[in-house]
C-alpha cells in the first residue's frame, strides 16, 4: 500500500518552517482506496508570497486544527504503507519535523516520484511535478494546494506502475547482493557505516547525518563506472551510532586511515583543499591570506579559494579589517578601502598595530577555537546521554559519551570516559571547520 501525499508549507526549510495543509490518498497499487486532507494551523503568519503561491492565506487557517490535533490521523493512514512524494525528502522531512517537535519519531519507508520518474522515464527535459505531468497529459486540477497536487502525483504513480511494475527495483527479498531487510532495519540517525565484499574484508567507510538514505543513496549512484562496481561488490553492511554528525565525521577519517578500504582513496576530509592562513609582518600587523593546503594547518579550511574568498571578505568588513593586510587586495600603498575611508590605514601604518590587531584577534578567535583545554559537547545517541570531544593544548585527544545528568559536574574528571584518537591535520580541520559551520550544544573550557 501507498500513501501519496502533498504538503503545503510557510517556506522551505523544515528546521524553521511549518505545515500548512495536507492531502494523502491511500493506493493499494491498482486505485485509490482512502483519502485525507485538511488545511493546518501553522500558529505562525503566512508570507504573502506563499499566499500569491498556495492561495492559503491566514484567514484561511485561523480555524483550521493544529499539527498535534491532526497528528493521529497522519499516523494512521501512513502507518505500513510506503511514503511516496514527488521530491520525497521535502514532504518526509517537514512531517518527521512536526513529529519531533511532538515527541514523537515518525519513520516510513519512501518512494519518491522524482527518482523514478528519472530512472523509468528518462529523457524529460524537467521532472518538476507541473512540467512532467504536462509532457505526460495529466492534468493537475489545483496547482500548489495539496489536495491537487497529491492527486497529479498519484495519476504520475499509476503511470509509473505501469510502465515499469517493479518501480525500478528489484521485486526479489535481495537488494543486488544484500538482504533487502538490511538495507530496510538500518537507521535514520548519525553514525559511520561499512560496507563488506563477500570475504568479509570492508571495502568501504563513509559516515552521515542519514544513514539509511546515505546507503541507499550508493545503490542509486550509476554515475561512475567505481561507483557501480563499489556497490557490486557489496555483501553486507555495518554501521556504528555517534548521535553527533561531529563525531561520525572523527570516527570515519580514523576508521579510514586504520582500515583502508579500496573504494576510500583518500581521507575524503582532504577534500577542504583551500584554507585561510595567519602571520604577522614586519611592522607588527596581523595578516590574513587565502591558500591550498599542504603542510601547514589553516585556523579554517574550505572546499575552494572562492569560499575561503568570500568569508574572507565578509569577515574583514565586520571587523574593519584592511582589505591588503587581509590579502584581499595588492597594492604597494594605500588599499582602496582606505580611499572610500573604509580602513583606518593599518595598510599606510596610519592606525597603530596594537589597536588594529585587537579587531584582527577578534576574527581570528571567529574563524578557530583558540581555548587550549575545552570540552564539546553534543548530541548523544539517546536522550539519556551527551557525546562529548576533548581538546587538550589544542590538541584533539579523543571522544566518548556521558550521561546527562553528569553535565556540568567536575568536568576535568571525565578523562575516563574519553577513548583516545590520534591527533592530525585532518581532525584538527574537521573540528575547526565544523565548529565554524555548525552549531553544537556547548563548549566548556576547563
Amino acid at each position: 500500500m501507498y500513501a501519496i501525499i502533498d504538503l503545503e508549507t510557510t517556506g522551505l526549510s523544515p528546521l524553521a518552517e511549518k505545515v500548512i495543509e495536507v492531502a494523502i490518498y491511500i493506493h493499494d497499487g491498482e486505485k485509490i482506496v482512502n483519502e485525507y486532507s485538511t488545511l493546518i494551523n501553522p500558529e505562525r503568519n503566512i508570507s504573502a508570497n506563499i499566499t500569491r503561491i498556495t492561495g492559503i492565506t491566514n484567514e484561511m487557517v485561523k480555524d483550521a486544527p493544529k499539527f498535534w490535533e491532526v497528528a493521529k490521523e497522519i499516523v494512521i493512514f501512513t502507518e505500513g504503507n510506503f511514503f511516496v512524494a514527488h521530491n520525497a525528502s521535502f514532504d518526509y522531512n517537514f512531517i518527521r519535523n512536526e513529529f519531533k517537535s511532538l515527541g514523537y519519531d515518525f519513520k516510513r519507508e519512501k518512494l519518491c516520484t522524482v527518482k523514478l520518474s528519472r530512472k523509468i522515464l528518462p529523457g524529460h527535459k524537467s521532472y518538476s511535478l507541473g512540467k512532467l505531468c504536462s509532457d505526460l497529459g495529466i492534468k493537475i486540477n489545483g496547482r500548489h494546494r495539496a489536495a491537487g497536487d497529491a492527486l497529479a502525483t498519484v495519476k504520475l504513480f499509476e503511470h509509473l506502475l505501469k510502465t515499469d511494475s517493479s518501480l525500478g527495483q528489484f521485486s526479489s527479498s535481495k537488494f543486488y547482493n544484500i538482504e533487502a531487510s538490511v538495507i530496510k532495519d538500518l537507521p535514520e540517525e548519525p553514525g559511520v557505516y561499512y560496507f563488506y565484499d563477500q570475504n568479509g574484508d570492508v571495502i568501504y567507510i563513509g559516515k552521515s547525518k542519514n544513514i539509511r538514505t546515505r546507503v541507499f543513496s550508493h545503490f542509486n549512484n550509476d554515475k561512475t563506472e567505481r561507483a557501480v562496481k563499489m556497490v557490486d561488490e557489496i555483501h553486507n553492511i555495518s554501521y556504528e551510532l555517534t548521535g553527533s554528525e561531529l563525531i561520525a565525521l572523527l570516527l570515519e577519517s580514523d576508521e579510514i586511515k586504520i582500515q583502508k578500504p579500496k573504494f576510500n582513496r583518500k581521507q575524503r576530509r582532504a577534500a577542504n583543499h583551500f584554507g585561510i592562513f595567519t602571520y604577522t609582518d614586519e611592522y607588527g600587523y596581523i595578516c590574513f591570506k587565502m591558500d591550498s593546503i599542504k603542510k601547514d594547518i589553516p585556523i579554517v579550511s574550505f572546499n575552494s579559494a572562492k569560499e575561503a574568498r568570500e568569508r574572507l571578505y565578509l569577515l574583514s568588513e565586520k571587523y574593519q579589517l584592511c582589505q591588503k593586510l587581509s590579502g584581499l587586495y595588492e597594492s604597494k600603498g594605500a588599499c582602496f578601502y582606505y580611499q572610500i575611508k573604509h580602513c583606518k590605514g593599518a595598510c599606510i601604518h596610519e592606525e597603530p598595530a596594537k589597536e588594529y590587531n585587537l579587531r584582527a584577534q577578534e576574527m581570528i578567535d571567529v574563524l578557530s577555537y583558540n581555548w587550549e583545554n575545552f570540552f564539546i559537547i553534543d548530541t548523544g545517541r539517546n536522550d539519556d546521554e551527551k557525546s562529548l570531544i576533548k581538546i587538550e593544548n589544542g590538541k584533539y585527544i579523543g571522544f566518548g559519551y556521558i550521561h546527562t545528568e553528569f553535565i556540568g559536574n567536575d568536568m576535568e574528571n571525565l578523562s575516563d570516559i574519553i577513548k583516545v584518537y590520534p591527533d592530525n591535520k585532518d581532525v584538527q580541520q574537521i573540528i575547526r571547520t565544523y565548529l565554524k559551520r555548525n552549531n553544537v550544544e556547548m563548549l566548556i573550557k576547563y
